[in-house]
């Protein structure tokens, strides 16, 4: 891998800083990576849902390896700007296939990734902490075999998915914490928490920068960073509302015969100068 890989990795990692955070609007393609990008984000990270929906499919490992980074591929290529790629759980059913994946993500550009703990097509909500701990590691591997320090954003999803009693779930998220740390984790991004005081409690019990999902209902990007919060994501969030103008502007064209939902709107000859560059 080339030094400019190294350092944009090194660039990525030294973002995250508890109390000042890495703010990701995530992006699923190379006009709103550059948009992203172009509105002073430090990094782009993408985002799995986006990136399959615009490709056809669900999100939730449904898409293959090689047709979640390609885009990856494309958007590493479009910016100047660190990338990192949510890789889902991995799109590999073992560490081995684990490190394919880590090796393709280094492959297309990108210097971090987010792997989530998610047992969607199995009996359980979550991986095993063993299981999980030993693709993390095979990550980590192959990374370091590449000499490029890649992010590892291990995601921990008891609250998004809702496991177990929720008296449970904040010890049950720090146990998984440290297991994925020690397994060769760079942070912990705990999606579904909007609590405050949860929140406190990650970020003073956590032994490495703790990433939370915000949108509405969120504490803000200041709030969060006041609490010591060291990234910041915005996830599935942006896509979900860029649709969703699909969706009331074909909706009252359709139907009322009118055009009030196309504006505002990102002008014509600024997008396309924005894919000139």
């Amino acid at each position: 891998m080339t030094t400019h890989q190294q350092q944009r990795a090194a660039q990525l990692r030294a973002l995250h800083r508890p109390g000042s955070p890495l703010v990701l609007p995530n992006a699923w393609d190379v006009a709103s990576a550059r948009l992203v990008e172009a509105c002073g984000a430090a990094a782009v990270a993408t985002t799995s849902a986006g990136v399959a929906w615009s490709l056809g499919a669900p999100d939730g490992d449904v898409l293959g390896r090689d047709a979640a980074l390609a885009p990856v591929a494309r958007i590493a290529a479009a910016v100047t700007v660190p990338v990192t790629a949510d890789v889902e759980s991995g799109y590999a059913a073992d560490p081995d296939g684990v490190a394919r994946t880590v090796a393709g993500v280094l492959d297309a550009g990108a210097v971090g990734i987010n792997i989530e703990d998610a047992a969607l097509a199995g009996p359980v909500a979550l991986r095993p902490v063993a299981g999980q701990c030993a693709r993390i590691a095979a990550a980590r591997a192959a990374a370091d075999a590449s000499g490029v320090p890649l992010f590892v954003n291990a995601r921990i999803d008891t609250y998004l998915r809702q496991v177990g009693e929720p008296d449970e779930r904040l010890a049950e998220t720090l146990r998984r914490a440290e297991a994925y740390l020690s397994a060769g984790a760079d942070g912990v991004f705990v999606p579904g928490v909007v609590d405050v005081s949860t929140i406190a409690v990650l970020v003073n019990k956590v032994d490495g920068p703790v990433n939370v999902l915000a949108g509405p209902g969120a504490p803000t990007v200041g709030a969060l960073a006041d609490l010591g919060v060291a990234r910041v994501s915005l996830g599935s969030s942006l896509a979900e509302a860029a649709y969703d103008v699909v969706r009331r502007a074909a909706v009252e064209a359709l139907g009322g015969g009118t055009y009030t939902a196309l504006t505002p709107a990102v002008p014509y000859g600024e997008l396309n100068a924005l894919l000139l560059r």
